[in-house]
């Protein structure tokens, strides 16, 4: 069986690369050559060179060329991981055996955007990672892999990231053997179940201290490496912050949030929320003392 993988994030690297070490036909990879949204973004044709892997530049996966060059290697099947834009139905059917798309979610709950930020910034206790045939909707095609991830409390974004690829990594090759045997189980998505994330905006990463210390905590670890990082903003400038830690402000309750308690000779800062405090663990230096206000 040939498959034509397409993807262009960390994860879309792992997954390839998996394929590769397990001797798979990888006909040819479709990736891109820079990214101006995508965080954990990766080039994969130096991969691609390495192992004599033909590979294709594209801005979108749908324009004629793409189609092109798909038609030019006849692949059996095709693998689509770390992709935003929507597959055309006239790009699906250049595949005898459908695209099949990976998403890190517990689908049909959590389609769209930014799956591994929402989870951790929501405070959720498990995700998962699913495979799915792609059809022209998003995240809508029957499901062929789901494997629950459990999230705990000290999980970071990198840390979740690497757990669900752990589980991707064996479920991809599980895919592998399923197609090649015929033995692909699918189970239909609804449209009316589940729910749809939508898309993240930058207001979103921001720090306000008026939330809990436990959704302060959430949104610093969703936003970590590889992401962004969340923010806050004193004195009009902004300030990247990438681990805290929950404190106990017993005997602080009638201080206001975003109140400086202590600058500690660690280089660590606490801060006074809405509820409880925070501990400024890692973050970009910022000139305040002890009663400031970071606001």
């Amino acid at each position: 069986m040939r498959i034509l993988f397409i993807g262009c994030v960390e994860s879309s690297y792992r997954l390839l690369k998996k394929l590769i070490e397990e001797k798979v036909s990888v006909a040819g990879v479709i990736t891109k050559e820079a990214s101006g949204f995508h965080a954990d973004f990766c080039d994969l044709r130096p991969l691609c060179v390495e192992h004599g892997i033909p590979c294709f530049y594209a801005h979108n996966v749908n324009d004629l060329d793409s189609m092109e060059f798909i038609r030019s290697l006849a692949p059996d099947a095709g693998f689509c991981f770390g992709w935003s834009q929507l597959l055309k139905q006239e790009l699906l059917d250049l595949f005898p055996q459908g695209v099949a798309g990976f998403h890190p979610a517990a689908l049909p709950h959590n389609r769209g955007r930014h799956p591994v930020i929402w989870a951790l910034a929501l405070g959720l206790e498990e995700t998962a990672s699913a495979f799915f045939m792609i059809n022209a909707g998003a995240d809508e095609g029957d499901i062929i892999s789901l494997r629950p991830v459990s999230i705990c409390y000290e999980d970071d974004a990198r840390m979740l990231y690497d757990k669900i690829m752990d589980a991707a990594l064996q479920q991809e090759m599980e895919i592998v053997a399923g197609m090649e045997q015929g033995t692909l189980r699918r189970i239909p998505q609804r449209a009316s179940e589940g729910n749809t994330w939508r898309k993240r905006g930058k207001k979103d990463g921001e720090i306000d201290w008026r939330m809990s210390g436990r959704n302060i905590y959430n949104l610093v670890r969703s936003l970590a490496r590889p992401y962004p990082g969340a923010h806050f903003v004193f004195g009009g400038t902004e300030y990247k912050v990438w681990k805290v830690q929950e404190t106990d402000t017993a005997g602080f309750e009638n201080l206001e949030p975003g109140k400086v308690l202590a600058v500690n000779p660690d280089g660590t800062m606490d801060v006074k929320a809405g509820s409880g405090g925070i501990r400024l663990v890692e973050f970009d230096a910022v000139a305040v003392k002890e009663g400031d206000y970071l606001l």
